[in-house]
């Protein structure tokens, strides 16, 4: 199993949510919403006999650590209304990127059990997807399901996936056809795109959730403004 490098921090990344919607079928959106992304240390509240108190923190297994600025548990939204053939997407740009030497991707998904489990976000094989530009003219495509993440962690209602780490970076490259190692590549562009809808099996949900955008080990799970339409 792929070892990978979560760190605390964001070290400068920002992920912006918006829509690609360009006949306006408002069947798209991207967004951050507070309270359902992967709970790192949560505040919860109890009852000590008739006082609402606060109870013991809150850690959902797959995501021990996270972005130390998201206070409010923020989650990335991510769907997609009807049909995948309707030429609209959420997207999450991720800036910040440009020059960084690509060695690991990822991301915290809301579902249980595994990647292939047909409960919970869609985790298909082109959505949501990293789509990776290179400054040597490459583009490159990381599906949530294609290829199969180097690591996996469960937890109670997360999955946090990884790619490359201490294993190879694969993708699918458009230009040779096929997934190659990209693993010591310069990023140019990053983002996240989820352009399948509820017709895409096998979880026919057509939405994601995800938490700690995960480049080169550095966790962004607050986000930033929004990345317009």
């Amino acid at each position: 199993m792929a070892a990978c490098a979560f760190a605390h921090g964001h070290g400068f990344l920002n992920v912006r949510a918006g829509e690609f919607d360009p006949l306006k079928t408002h069947l798209v959106q991207g967004t951050r919403v507070n309270g359902i992304g992967c709970p790192t240390g949560a505040r919860t509240a109890t009852f000590a006999g008739e006082d609402l108190v606060e109870g013991p923190a809150y850690t959902d297994p797959a995501c021990p650590t996270g972005d130390p600025s998201d206070k409010h548990v923020r989650g990335l939204l991510l769907a997609k209304t009807g049909p995948t053939s309707n030429v609209a997407s959420a997207v999450a740009k991720i800036g910040g990127v440009r020059g960084r030497v690509l060695n690991e991707l990822g991301y915290d998904i809301r579902k249980p059990a595994g990647p292939s489990d047909n409960r919970g976000s869609h985790c298909g094989a082109g959505a949501p997807r990293f789509n990776i530009e290179t400054t040597d003219g490459g583009f490159y495509f990381l599906g949530c399901n294609s290829p199969s993440a180097d690591m996996v962690t469960a937890g109670d209602g997360f999955l946090r996936l990884c790619w490359g780490g201490s294993a190879p970076l694969m993708a699918f490259s458009t230009s040779v056809g096929n997934f190659v190692d990209i693993k010591g590549k310069t990023l140019k562009s990053l983002s996240i795109v989820f352009d399948e809808g509820y017709d895409t099996g096998p979880d026919n949900f057509g939405l994601a959730v995800l938490d700690n955008i995960d480049v080169n080990g550095s966790l962004v799970g607050s986000g930033g403004a929004s990345a317009g339409h």
